[in-house]
């Protein structure tokens, strides 16, 4: 049976895409090492990324955007990403895993959620590492733009240094808006 894993990248941080990938495995072609891509090095997950590529029968990379993310929150921009993952597979799954407690609405595939799932099915942690080097990737491109902010370092994270960054800089386009700090830094911003 093609299983498809699904996981996501991004949630929590205060800006940027979340981005989601979806993975088919090939049983004969095995990857070692795979795992929740949190709890492998940054030079491993990119190691592996090459490798899912290589080696996986199919696999999809895609995207919510910020200004989707505000308009629809953030899980559900994360199930909107995974959803666009799996409809890109080249191969149709005959069954797919998500990650987490919740599965993408509208997929003419059976599915099921699994809580922990990056750490179990080496389906969703090919599929987790695919989507946080995607992301990882994204933050590295936007550090180069915006220097100033460090987002090579923490990703986008909700950090000191990036609550230090918005408070001495603003925020920027890719900024989330609907989160509350990005929501609070802008309405400081708004009264001076």
């Amino acid at each position: 049976m093609k299983i498809a894993g699904v996981d996501e990248a991004g949630r929590g941080p205060l800006v940027g895409s979340v981005v989601a990938a979806a993975v088919i495995l090939d049983p004969n072609n095995p990857i070692e090492g795979l795992n929740d891509s949190k709890k492998l090095t940054e030079k491993k997950r990119e190691k592996l990324f090459v490798e899912i590529q290589e080696k996986a029968l199919a696999w999809a990379i895609a995207e919510a955007s910020h200004e989707e993310i505000d308009e629809i929150n953030i899980l559900q921009a994360s199930l909107l990403a995974m959803r666009r993952a799996v409809e890109a597979l080249n191969i149709q799954p005959e069954h797919v895993l998500v990650d987490g407690n919740k599965v993408p609405q509208g997929l003419t595939v059976s599915c099921d959620a699994v809580v922990g799932g990056d750490a179990i099915h080496a389906e969703i942690s090919a599929a987790s590492i695919l989507a946080k080097v995607v992301r990882d990737r994204e933050m590295v491109l936007l550090d180069q733009q915006y220097p100033q902010f460090g987002f090579a370092k923490h990703k986008g994270y909700p950090t000191k240094a990036h609550f230090d960054a918005i408070a001495e800089h603003g925020v920027i386009d890719q900024h989330r808006r609907s989160y509350a700090p990005v929501k609070k830094a802008l309405a400081l911003l708004e009264q001076n």
